[in-house]
């Protein structure tokens, strides 16, 4: 098994919000292979800092029609991607494309999806993570009970790590 992350960029450049996720991914992998799925046109040097961010392996569709955020196009991508890569998560960036990234992508692949997620899931008692509800003001612990899983990473919600190696 495997958990994939969708990486967005802006103008050839990794988001921050993205690299996270990858950190996050690789916070809850447990010797899972944590791959990484980008779109559009990035700089090599850029994909190497998702390698440093903890992800073990980087797909990457460098068509030039991908760069506006055809979000049609990188749910059906992802959701190959997530069934070739024998992934169980995805977890990605709370953004404009990301919600209906995996609102799309958990629909495709009959997975249970939590957004808005702050905290590494707790696997003591099947897979519960802690999500921020009413502007951050309270906060939930939901249980997915599915063995496919999405997860929406709320910003700043997991540090960038930079001790993993070149993906």
């Amino acid at each position: 098994m495997s958990i994939l992350v969708f990486i967005e960029n802006a103008e050839g450049a990794i988001k921050n919000s993205s690299l996270e996720a990858v950190s996050y991914a690789a916070g809850m992998a447990d010797g899972a292979d944590v791959v990484a799925i980008a779109f559009g046109s990035i700089e090599s040097s850029a994909l190497e800092e998702v390698g440093k961010a903890g992800a073990t392996k980087v797909l990457h569709a460098a068509d030039e029609k991908l760069n506006h955020g055809v979000i049609q196009a990188y749910s059906q991508a992802i959701a190959q991607a997530f069934e070739q890569e024998n992934a169980s998560t995805l977890v990605l960036a709370q953004s404009s494309i990301g919600d209906p990234v995996a609102a799309r992508v958990s629909i495709k692949i009959g997975a249970s999806m939590a957004t808005n997620v702050v905290e590494l899931p707790d696997t003591s008692n099947g897979f519960t993570v802690k999500t921020s509800i009413y502007t951050g003001k309270a906060f939930a612990n939901v249980k997915l009970s599915s063995d496919k899983k999405v997860l929406g990473i709320k910003k700043n919600a997991a540090v960038i790590k930079q001790d993993g190696s070149v993906a």
